[in-house]
């Protein structure tokens, strides 16, 4: 356990930080499963309505330092090509 009072505050604002990740990490992951669902039921049009969706908040976590840049670009990627692939 720390005992400067700065490394206190530090644990604090890391517990923070931490929730706020995790529920953004959540919610793209719920994100991603419900546009997999509208391409497995071959619905083109809710599957690019998600598609926006989901990409554009794999940007702002990814301009929040939530995701390397790398892994939102690949995110990005495999879930575009999945709706692409759709006939």
């Amino acid at each position: 356990m720390a005992n400067i009072k700065s490394a206190k505050k530090r644990i604090l604002v890391i517990e923070t930080k931490t929730l706020r990740n995790k529920t953004i990490k959540t919610k793209i992951k719920t994100l991603i499963k419900k546009l997999e669902t509208a391409v497995a039921e071959g619905d083109k049009a809710a599957a690019q309505e998600r598609l926006s969706l989901t990409i554009s908040e794999i940007s702002k976590a990814a301009s929040k330092g939530i995701y390397h840049k790398n892994n939102a670009a690949r995110k990005v990627s495999r879930i575009t090509k999945l709706v692409n692939s759709m006939n």
